[in-house]
């Protein structure tokens, strides 16, 4: 118990000291997976209301595949994403590997299929007259897709959130495409790995603390937002 104390008591001090090297890893960790999702957002939501509204043969498939997405393991995107990215590999000629672009490229492979999953399913439930409905008012089709993703803003906001979620608290897939190199690919999630297994638990905690309250804050910003329209 003291230890988490001392690592929380740390935390703060870190904060207030503004210490460069922390700043330096939560602004990364921050833009790195801001920007991974809302490249999924761009993708996952164009896609996903694409396969939620359009019928065409192995649908169930596709959303099936969708489904399966959404539970892919970090470590299996950092370990396809390397081989593309590697010196020998199809893209290695980029030289990617271990950058923070990298990072943003296997965040993104995670995040999408999430987002996607979610749009799928919050467009599927909404009524299918409320389609014809639009259309009837004279609405174009992309109007009409327009209109729906206001109608499911809801569960919408909630994929945004859990895309954000799984890459902001991802570690494996950055390890193996950033390489955790100091100063330059080091986020949050593999600072407090690396603290760990040198056995610096009160950094660690401090960190992860640190981790919490720019998660807790953000998702507290995006449920504002999420329910400042709710129906009542």
């Amino acid at each position: 118990m003291d230890l988490i104390i001392e690592g929380v008591v740390k935390a703060f001090h870190l904060l207030i000291a503004l210490d460069p090297e922390v700043l330096g890893i939560t602004f990364l960790s921050l833009m790195v997976s801001g920007t991974a999702t809302i490249i999924s957002l761009a993708i996952g939501i164009s896609i996903g209301a694409i396969v939620a509204l359009t019928s065409f043969p192995g649908k169930r498939i596709v959303v099936s595949l969708v489904n399966t997405g959404m539970g892919l393991p970090p470590v299996v995107v950092g370990l396809f994403v390397s081989i593309f990215l590697w010196r020998s590999g199809p893209l290695g000629f980029l030289g990617l590997l271990y950058t923070p672009t990298a990072i943003i490229i296997a965040q993104s492979i995670i995040a999408t299929p999430i987002v996607m999953g979610i749009t799928v399913g919050a467009l599927q439930s909404l009524p299918a007259s409320l389609r014809l409905q639009i259309l009837a008012l004279g609405a174009t089709r992309i109007q009409m897709v327009w209109m729906l993703v206001k109608e499911a803003r809801l569960p919408l906001m909630a994929g945004v959130m859990a895309g954000f979620g799984g890459v902001i608290s991802e570690v494996g897939a950055s390890i193996m495409v950033g390489g955790n190199v100091r100063g330059y690919t080091r986020v949050l999630t593999t600072a407090t790995v690396m603290e760990t297994g040198r056995g610096n638990f009160d950094v660690a905690i401090a960190l992860s603390v640190l981790l919490l309250s720019f998660s807790l804050v953000i998702n507290y910003a995006l449920t504002l937002i999420q329910q400042r329209d709710r129906p009542r």
